[in-house]
C-alpha cells in the first residue's frame, strides 16, 4: 500500500486543526471539557498522528492542555490570561506598527478611514460579524506592513486565543462603539504623522487592560469557562 506523502499528511493535520479550533470557537468543545483522542480519531476518520499534531499546535497556542495519560483538556480562559494577553498584544502590535510605519501612505490612511466607516455602518445595523471582520482588517493593515513576520504571526495567534473564546452573548455594542472611536483617534494620529504617539496609543489605550477592563468583565463574567481574577487572599475581585 502506497504511503501518504508528507504534503498530504501536513494538509490533513491542518484540516483537523481548523476543525478543532472551530469547534472551540463555536462552543461545541467547551472550556474545561476533555477531548478523547481515540474517539475523536474515529469520529473524524483520521489516524492519531494528524490529530496529535493538531492538538500540539492548539496547546502551543493556549487552547488546550495535553495531560499525560489523561487525555486533552480544553483550557479555561481566566481574567489573568486576558490581562497578560492584552499586555503582550499591545507591546507586539505597537512594535509591529513602528516596524512598518515608513510604508504607510495616504492610500493606506484612506483605507483605514474607509474600514472605520464600514465598522460604524456594521454596528448601526447590528451586524457584529461584519464589524468583527472589518476590525481585523483594520489591524491587519499595519500588521501586514511589519518587517518582522514572526512578530505579526505571534500577535495573530494571541488574538485568536482571545477572539475564539466562546461567549454567552458574543458581542457588547458599547465596547465595539468605544473601539471604533479609538480607531478614529489612532487614524488621526497616523495621518498627522505622530508616529510615537500613535504607537503609544495602540499599546497604552487600545490594548490597555485597565482601560478595557470594564468591558471585558461585563462580556466575560458568569460565562462558562471564564475564571475571574482572584486576589492573594483568595477573594475574587468580581
Amino acid at each position: 500500500m502506497k504511503e501518504p506523502s508528507i504534503i498530504n499528511l501536513a494538509s490533513l493535520k491542518d484540516q483537523v486543526y481548523e476543525y478543532l479550533r472551530n469547534q472551540i470557537k463555536v462552543g461545541e468543545l467547551r472550556p474545561g471539557s476533555h477531548i478523547n483522542i481515540e474517539e475523536t480519531s474515529k469520529q473524524l476518520g483520521v489516524s492519531r498522528t494528524p490529530l496529535k499534531d493538531a492538538l500540539l499546535q492548539l496547546e502551543m497556542e493556549g487552547f488546550v492542555t495535553i495531560l499525560p495519560r489523561k487525555g486533552v483538556l480544553v483550557r479555561q480562559l481566566t481574567i489573568e490570561d486576558i490581562k497578560e494577553y492584552y499586555e503582550i498584544i499591545g507591546a507586539l502590535e505597537s512594535t509591529a506598527f513602528l516596524s512598518g510605519y515608513d510604508k504607510i501612505n495616504a492610500t493606506i490612511v484612506q483605507k483605514m478611514k474607509n474600514l472605520n466607516s464600514e465598522m460604524i455602518e456594521a454596528i448601526g445595523a447590528n451586524n457584529f460579524t461584519l464589524y468583527f471582520q472589518k476590525n481585523l482588517e483594520y489591524h491587519d493593515i499595519f500588521l501586514g506592513l511589519c518587517k518582522n513576520k514572526n512578530l505579526a504571526k505571534i500577535t495573530d495567534n494571541l488574538k485568536r486565543r482571545l477572539y475564539h473564546f466562546p461567549r454567552r452573548e458574543g458581542y457588547l455594542k458599547q465596547w465595539e462603539e468605544s473601539s471604533i472611536r479609538e480607531h478614529v483617534e489612532l487614524t488621526r494620529l497616523i495621518e498627522e504623522g505622530k508616529k510615537e504617539e500613535a504607537a503609544a496609543f495602540i499599546r497604552d489605550v487600545h490594548w490597555s487592560f485597565k482601560i478595557q477592563e470594564k468591558f471585558l468583565k461585563k462580556l466575560f463574567q458568569k460565562q462558562e469557562g471564564y475564571v475571574p481574577l482572584v486576589e492573594k487572599s483568595g477573594e475574587s475581585r468580581e
